[in-house]
């Protein structure tokens, strides 16, 4: 989103490039000293602009902190003093609310507080920038001491004003202060609001006092607020009274992934590397989803170190080779390396603080980065060797750098050292420009990236989400080109939709992800605000929907174009391109698309008792359920008699297709379920692997002495992983067997083993 103020300046009026559709500016042209009482309830922030102006001014030329305490007292007081207050509007009834018990009033539940209003859209990098200002603040001053802090969601793209995607934005950055969907943007209008985010800090009659306009305001934030609330509790006007809060997040059961933005696969291993983003931690899976690393979590932090120590702070885009990965580690403004033969985790680029410069050229760790969102292997198509380039979609300055893993050569620049981080395409303005010269280029906060080395492509491809475009940034000498989605004009970045056509006349809506299919030559884009899926034929610029209906939902059938995504964030191309693994973030889930059988498939992610997991797992308390496909067959087998104490068997007896194998390294798995009758499964083995298909193994079931029902179904669920005999594809499938009991209380006699048979 637009950075509307320069850091260190008074606020000023500004044109930002993005903005919501605003009301008359009946109050513009104020200036100079003018504190005359300004008009009464209703009207907008241009009322602040002289008196904070001046105010600032001020500051620049204090010293000290005394100096500068008693500066904003003074203003304070002449504000305070105003014959009508410049009071906020009452948050219009029938909105819907977020983190509270109930609908809050301005004029009843604020009154007698310190309120500061926070106007933001989810997909935001400047508002999300601020959140760790606004922790703080939290954490400094509570509303017993007379702050609160309401967010007021004002949404940028339809898919925003939804009020369930704005729930996953206030679990994904731990908001717990109360919010506002704002869906219309009454607020916004009313006040004048120019851009995201913007601050209003409110009295405790609802009077405003101050406004900041964009990110990077911390200290005046801090000062501004503290002498409020002392201001007025000199006067007696705070109240301590506690406002109820009931965060969304307690509501809900635990899950193995948390909104999962990222997710790479390792070619060699037939391993999965996911970005955990809520839990903070990166899971390394096999194929199967069983987990053989956990790193991090589920607290965010940022310590390097041994796998049981080091921690994460929403970490997104990964990269994987040679047992090495690369973490885009994004709130800690960080780039990490994990070694995986070491077990140890290290900080390779980025200081740990939000870095404002947009030319780079310092060593990896000594330079300063903001909020890089992906990361892939690379080459720049000049002199530097295969993968010895790490390229960063570094999102904070909107634009693209380069950490080189080599001494070695970009585009336009001289040898440089093996550590060097710094920006390879990009001016650090937020737009939607192409250039033949990458400096002069812009994007706006880029957040997927992908390779395509070979001729005649040779470039990486950008998923350039604020302006809801697809860009291409050359390997040979750094121009950025348009792909698809957006418009001509470069400072537009409204043109989003959800149209399949040719470049410009195509339409997404912030993408957050890209992957190169090099076997078909398509782009496969998570077309994030849409819920979809879209392959871009580069040659053509056709884009075209391959998977969801643009329904954020999360229904699994057999059909690509009737399944569902609930904002898509990450995917990449696995099995030599007959699998696309896909983050599913919102269903908190990774999808597999069969891309030769057109099906999906959930991939289930569990831990075995034998996995090193050093970080804690948060369903230790329930076993993970893998969810299989739709498409998968449900074979229902005759009813059998059992009685209390009686031991069932279940024989498995699966043959695979001519030709084929197990997946080496990656174990097939059986899983028992007895939905509404879970009474069955106590004390059971509920769950085990399939290692041989010569030797497959039986499965114990035994009838508790007191049984609940006398009818109930078992459930075995089968997932098998095999590959070609020269194991250069390899699939999954799921089968399902419904076995129904019927407990009766006479005794048995020894039941031959219930044979599951399936024939591919």
């Amino acid at each position: 989103m637009c950075r509307c103020e320069t850091e260190g300046r008074p606020a000023l009026p500004l044109a930002p490039h993005e903005t919501l559709p605003r009301a008359p500016a009946a109050a513009r042209g104020l200036s100079g000293e003018n504190m005359a009482a300004p008009r009464a309830r209703g009207c907008s922030l241009a009322g602040l602009l002289p008196a904070q102006t001046s105010l600032e001014y001020a500051l620049l030329d204090a010293v000290t902190q005394e100096e500068k305490d008693s500066l904003v007292y003074q203003y304070l007081q002449k504000v305070d003093g105003w014959e009508q207050d410049l009071s906020v509007p009452e948050f219009p009834e029938g909105l819907e609310w977020l983190n509270t018990e109930e609908p809050l009033s301005v004029y009843k539940d604020l009154c007698g507080k310190v309120v500061i209003l926070d106007f933001f859209t989810y997909c935001c990098i400047n508002c999300i920038h601020l959140l760790p200002d606004l922790h703080t603040l939290e954490h400094t001053y509570s509303d017993e001491d007379g702050l609160l802090i309401v967010g007021v969601h004002s949404a940028k793209f339809p898919n925003e004003k939804v009020l369930d995607n704005i729930k996953s934005a206030v679990l994904r950055y731990n908001i717990t202060h109360p919010v506002v969907n704002d869906a219309d943007a009454s607020l916004w209008q009313e006040l004048e609001v120019s851009c995201w985010p913007t601050l209003v800090i409110l009295g405790p009659r609802g009077n405003m006092l101050f406004s900041l306009i964009g990110e990077g305001h911390k200290d005046k934030l801090f000062l501004y607020t503290s002498i409020a609330l002392k201001y007025y509790k000199d006067r007696g006007q705070i109240r301590d009274n506690k406002i109820e809060i009931k965060l969304y997040k307690d509501s809900l059961p635990a899950s193995p992934l948390l909104f999962p933005g990222k997710v790479t696969v390792d070619q060699v291993s037939n391993r999965l590397v996911i970005a955990d983003t809520g839990h903070h931690r990166i899971l390394v899976v096999w194929k199967n989803g069983q987990i053989q690393y956990s790193i991090g979590g589920p607290n965010p932090g940022r310590k390097d170190g041994i796998f049981s120590e080091s921690t994460f702070n929403s970490p997104q885009g990964v990269a994987i080779r040679n047992n090495i990965i690369y973490v885009a580690d994004t709130e800690n403004h960080l780039i990490r390396k994990i070694d995986l033969e070491a077990e140890r985790v290290s900080t390779v680029a980025g200081i740990g603080i939000q870095g404002t410069d947009k030319e780079g050229g310092a060593p990896g760790e000594e330079q300063p980065i903001s909020s890089p969102w992906d990361v892939v292997f690379g080459m720049s198509g000049s002199e530097v060797r295969g993968d010895d380039i790490l390229w960063i979609a570094m999102a904070g300055t909107h634009q693209i750098w380069a950490l080189l893993l080599d001494c070695g050569r970009l585009p336009k620049k001289n040898e440089l050292k093996k550590g060097t981080c710094l920006r390879f395409a990009g001016s650090g303005n937020e737009e939607n420009r192409n250039n033949a010269y990458p400096h002069k280029a812009g994007f706006a906060q880029p957040s997927g990236l992908s390779l395509a080395p070979e001729d005649p492509w040779s470039c990486l491809f950008v998923a350039d989400s604020e302006s809801s475009t697809v860009r291409t940034v050359s390997l040979k000498d750094g121009a950025v080109k348009h792909l698809v989605g957006g418009e001509r004009d470069p400072m537009n970045l409204f043109a989003f939709g959800d149209v399949d056509g040719v470049g410009v006349n195509a339409r997404l809506q912030h993408p957050l992800g890209v992957t190169w299919d090099k076997k078909r030559n398509l782009l496969y884009v998570a077309d994030s605000y849409n819920h979809k899926i879209k392959a871009v034929d580069p040659k053509t610029k056709n884009c075209t929907t391959l998977a969801g209906t643009g329904d954020a939902s999360n229904v699994i059938t057999s059909s690509f174009t009737e399944s569902t995504f609930n904002e898509p964030g990450g995917l990449c191309v696995g099995e030599n391109g007959q699998l696309l693994y896909v983050a599913d973030t919102n269903n908190h889930q990774i999808k597999v698309m069969d891309l030769e059988t057109k099906t999906i498939s959930v991939l289930p992610v569990f831990r075995p008792d034998n996995a090193v997991v050093d970080g804690p797992f948060l369903v230790e308390k329930q076993k993970t359920l893998p969810k299989l496909p739709k498409s998968a067959p449900n074979i229902r087998l005759s009813p059998v008699a059992a009685s209390p104490g009686q031991t069932l068997q279940f024989k498995l007896r699966l043959d695979l297709p001519s030709g084929t194998k197990l997946t080496e390294g990656v174990p097939s798995c059986w899983f028992l379920t007895a939905e509404g009758n879970e009474w069955l499964l106590q004390g059971q083995i509920p769950s085990g692997e399939i290692e041989s298909i010569s030797s497959q193994p039986a499965i114990s079931l035994q009838i508790p002495g007191d049984c609940l029902s006398l009818e109930a179904v078992i459930s075995i669920s089968v997932f098998l992983y095999y590959c070609s005999a020269d194991s250069s594809a390899c699939m999954m499938k799921g089968i399902l067997f419904s076995q129904p009991l019927q407990i009766t209380s006479t005794h048995q006699e020894c039941t031959a083993p219930v044979e599951l048979k399936y024939v591919f």
